[in-house]
C-alpha cells in the first residue's frame, strides 16, 4: 500500500444538468481527509499531507476496527463544522485501496465496495441525491452545493471534469459606478464596474462582463452615457481599473456570483437583471442572499 495518493478534486462549473451517466452528492463543508489503514494503524491525512489523528480519535478507532487489512478511504470530516442535517463524523464518498488498488475501477464499483464495509458512527457513507434538480434542494436548504460524479470514471489523482462541483450562487443588488471600453468584436462596453454603499462610502466590489448580450451592451452604453462623470465616485477603490468611464452611482443591477473573495470582490459574477425597483443608496453588501 502506498504511503500517499493525491486526492481527486472536483472542477467548479456553472452548468446545471442531469443525466443517467451522472450521480449527485451533497457538497459538505468540512475538512477533506484521506484515511490510510494498515492493520490497526490508521493515518488521517489532509490534502496538504498533514496528519490529523489527534483531532479525530473516534474516527481513528472506528477505521482501525474495520475488518480489512489495508484500505485508503476518502471523505470529509464535519466534526468541527456544524451543518444542518449532517451528523458529526467522517463522511466517506470513495475508496482508493481495499486490500489492493481499486482506483482504476468505475465509480459505481468503488461505491459498492465502500457500501459493503460495516461502517458505524462516526463513519458514514455520503448519500446520493435522487432529486430531479438536486442543486435546487441544495440552495433551498442552505447547503454549499452539490457534486456531480461520472458513474464510469476512474479515480484520478488530480482536478478532473469527471467530478463537477455546483455551488449555490449568491446574488446581490449592486450599483454601477463606471464601465470599461469594449475589446475585440464586443460592442457598447466591456464590463460594468460595480459597488455598494457602506455609510458614506461607495465601495468597489468588482466588475461584471458576463451575461450581457449585444442589445443590452448597446442599451447600457446609451443609458450610462447620460450619467457620465469626470471622475470616479468610488471612495474605496482597491483594484479599480485606472482607465474607465465613470458614472453617477444611480443604476442598480442584480448579479449572481460564487462568493466574495478575501479582498471583498465578486468571484465569477454574471449579470442577472436590471433593477428599477430599488434606490441605489439602499444597496449594501448586507443585501446579498444565497439562491
Amino acid at each position: 500500500m502506498p504511503e500517499w495518493l493525491e486526492p481527486m478534486a472536483a472542477t467548479l462549473t456553472r452548468e446545471r444538468f442531469i443525466g443517467p451517466e451522472w450521480v449527485f452528492e451533497r457538497k459538505l463543508d468540512g475538512i477533506r481527509l484521506l484515511a490510510f489503514k494498515s492493520g490497526r494503524n490508521v493515518r488521517l491525512m489532509t490534502r496538504n499531507r498533514l496528519e490529523r489523528n489527534e483531532l479525530y480519535p473516534a474516527y481513528v478507532e472506528a477505521i482501525a476496527a474495520l475488518p480489512v487489512r489495508e484500505a485508503i478511504l476518502d471523505g470529509e470530516a464535519t466534526g468541527m463544522f456544524a451543518q444542518r442535517g449532517v451528523p458529526d463524523g467522517y463522511h466517506l464518498f470513495d475508496v482508493l485501496w481495499l486490500d489492493g488498488d481499486v482506483t482504476s475501477r468505475p465509480l459505481d464499483e468503488r461505491r459498492s465496495l465502500l457500501c459493503g464495509l460495516p461502517l458505524q458512527p462516526p463513519l458514514y457513507v455520503v448519500a446520493r441525491l435522487d432529486e430531479a434538480q438536486p442543486w435546487e434542494r441544495a440552495c433551498a436548504e442552505g447547503w454549499e452545493g452539490v457534486v456531480a460524479k461520472r458513474r464510469t470514471a476512474a479515480y484520478e489523482h488530480r482536478r478532473s471534469v469527471n467530478w463537477l462541483k455546483m455551488k449555490c450562487e449568491a446574488r446581490s443588488e449592486l450599483v454601477v459606478g463606471g464601465f470599461t471600453d469594449p475589446r475585440g468584436k464586443r460592442v457598447g462596453l466591456g464590463a460594468l464596474l460595480l459597488g455598494y454603499f457602506d455609510a458614506d462610502d461607495f465601495v468597489f466590489a468588482g466588475k461584471v462582463g458576463t451575461g450581457l448580450d449585444t442589445h443590452l451592451l448597446l442599451d447600457l452604453h446609451h443609458r450610462l452615457a447620460a450619467l457620465e462623470l469626470p471622475r470616479s465616485a468610488f471612495t474605496k477603490s482597491v483594484g479599480l481599473p485606472k482607465q474607465a468611464h465613470w458614472v453617477r452611482p444611480e443604476m442598480v443591477v442584480e448579479v449572481a456570483f460564487m462568493e466574495w473573495t478575501s479582498h471583498g470582490k465578486l468571484r465569477h459574477p454574471r449579470l442577472v437583471s436590471m433593477r428599477n425597483d430599488m434606490p441605489a443608496r439602499a444597496v449594501t453588501r448586507a443585501t446579498t442572499g444565497v439562491r
